[in-house]
């Protein structure tokens, strides 16, 4: 892999670290601010309905479980930056070979060769 490609995936994986950021800010104010939150306290958007609340509790669940994967993406995120500052950036972590470009591209943050990620999966066969 060139500087040029290291260097650019290292932007891709800053923008995509200041993206997720605010992604998660937005979606945990979203959450605060639903019926159930803690900024619930307003009467007014409390709702009389047992169906509105089922869809507002699942809403709120929804919108929770797209802050722990961007939570979860991010954390990858700073574990590849880490890997570049490492010099360990674009190799696999189990087999030790290098993970294609075309793979790092489209999944910045990727630990594996899709190889060892299907058989991490469970998806792959015997090595």
């Amino acid at each position: 892999m060139t500087n040029t490609h290291l260097n650019n995936l290292r932007q891709q994986l800053l923008a995509l670290r200041n993206r997720l950021g605010t992604d998660i800010s937005d979606l945990a104010n979203e959450v605060l601010g639903m019926p159930g939150g803690e900024v619930s306290a307003r009467l007014s958007h409390v709702p009389t309905h047992l169906a509105d609340l089922g869809t507002d509790s699942f809403e709120q669940q929804l919108t929770l479980s797209l802050v722990a994967n961007n939570e979860q993406t991010l954390e990858e995120v700073y574990a590849a930056l880490e890997r570049i500052e490492q010099g360990t950036f674009g190799r696999c972590e189990d087999c030790q070979k290098s993970i294609p470009l075309d793979r790092l591209e489209a999944l910045p943050y990727a630990r594996y060769c899709i190889a060892c990620a299907r058989e991490l999966q469970g998806g792959g066969s015997e090595r």
